[in-house]
C-alpha cells in the first residue's frame, strides 16, 4: 500500500497543462484597484485627523502584501489534463482540490472573459455537468487555448452522450 501523499492530486501518466501566468498579473491587478484607494483614504484622513488612522493604511498595505503574495503561488498549482474519457482539473496549495469530469456527464462549456480578463489575454473555460457538484473551471487560458478547449470538450461530450 502506497503512503504517498500527493498521490490523490497526481495520478500517474498525467500530463497537466500549466494556466498562463499572465493571470497572476490581472489577478494582482484587481488587487492593486482594490486596495490602494483604501491606502489612499487613510493617508488622507490621517493627514486630515488624527494620526492613529494610519494603522489602517498600514494593515491595508500588509494585507494587500500578502494576497500580492498568495496570488504569486496559487496560479502557478492550477492545471488541466485532457485524458480519452475525462478531463482532470486541479488547484490549491494547502487546500488541494482535483475534479474528475466525465466528458458523458458535460452539459455546456463557457468561455468567460471579464475586462480585466481580456486587458492581460486572459479567459475562463467553465464546464456544466449534471451535477453541480463535478462543475468545474480553468482559469487563465489564452483565448486561442479556451477556444480549442471549448470545442473539444463541447465534441467529446456530445460523442460521449450520443453513444448512451
Amino acid at each position: 500500500m502506497s503512503t504517498d501523499a500527493g498521490e490523490p492530486f497526481d495520478p500517474q501518466g498525467v500530463t497537466w497543462q500549466r494556466v498562463s501566468p499572465r493571470l497572476t498579473t490581472a489577478r494582482r491587478t484587481v488587487l492593486a484597484a482594490t486596495h490602494l484607494p483604501v491606502v489612499v483614504v487613510a493617508v488622507v484622513l490621517a493627514a486630515l485627523l488624527t494620526w492613529w488612522i494610519v494603522l489602517a493604511a498600514v494593515v491595508a498595505l500588509a494585507l494587500l502584501a500578502w494576497q500580492w503574495w498568495l496570488v504569486g503561488r496559487q496560479v502557478p498549482a492550477w492545471g488541466y489534463a485532457e485524458r480519452d474519457d475525462d478531463l482532470l482539473v486541479r488547484h490549491g496549495l494547502l487546500f488541494r482540490s482535483l475534479v474528475v469530469v466525465p466528458y458523458g456527464r458535460l452539459q455546456f462549456v463557457d468561455v468567460e472573459a471579464g475586462p480585466v480578463d481580456r486587458r492581460f489575454g486572459v479567459a475562463t473555460v467553465q464546464l456544466h455537468t449534471a451535477s453541480p457538484g463535478t462543475d468545474a473551471a480553468i482559469p487563465g487560458l489564452p483565448p486561442e487555448e479556451a477556444a480549442r478547449l471549448r470545442d473539444r470538450l463541447a465534441a467529446r461530450g456530445e460523442a460521449r452522450l450520443a453513444g448512451l
